[in-house]
């Protein structure tokens, strides 16, 4: 077999061509390995800053905390609850309730927004601030400025029976508890 100057060189080349572009594909894939290992790297530094920003919360979070437990201490005494502090049910809270005392206010009341026909605010045809329930007194504002001052007030028979019903209550409900109890 003759082979010639010319097809040596032609074999040649190809030879250095193939090795050539075997070292590109080997150096590519090592480059692409390493850029894997950075990002992988990369995304490790992000969660471990996030780790670190995390941890720094909890750590301003507890240290809060211990100081406003110290500062609960010192200033004001506050306590968690306890078990005996919870109210079991509608009852108990019922047994709380305390009837409205003789001279306790009624109820707050609002203001009428009807204009009177008569003309009590002085002929002007928009509601008067004289036509305002106290909810202290339980009058209009203009009763009282005409009521002389050492009369006693009239009682409401309404606010009467409300009061009653009040006091009364806690009696009812020992009852329904006596009667549910004799039942079971």
């Amino acid at each position: 077999m003759n082979l010639t100057s010319d097809r040596v060189r032609s074999i040649g080349w190809a030879s250095v061509l193939v090795v050539c572009g075997a070292i590109t594909i080997g150096l590519t894939l090592r480059v692409n390995a390493v850029k894997s290992q950075v990002h992988d790297t990369e995304k490790k530094i992000v969660w471990v800053k996030q780790d670190i920003d995390f941890l720094q919360t909890e750590f301003q979070t507890r240290s809060n905390q211990q100081a406003l437990r110290d500062l609960n201490d010192l200033e004001f005494g506050y306590k968690a609850p306890t078990a005996g502090q919870y109210i079991e049910g509608e009852r108990q809270l019922a047994a709380l309730g305390v009837p409205a005392g003789p001279g306790a206010p009624s109820p707050i009341r609002y203001a009428n927004a009807e204009v009177p026909a008569d003309g009590e605010n002085g002929g002007k045809g928009g509601p008067s601030l004289l036509a305002m329930v106290s909810p202290v007194a339980g009058a209009t504002a203009a009763a009282l400025s005409e009521a002389p001052k050492g009369r006693a007030e009239a009682r409401d028979p309404e606010r009467e029976a409300i009061a009653r019903d009040a006091a009364a209550l806690g009696k009812r409900l020992a009852r329904i508890e006596v009667a549910e109890a004799a039942q079971q």
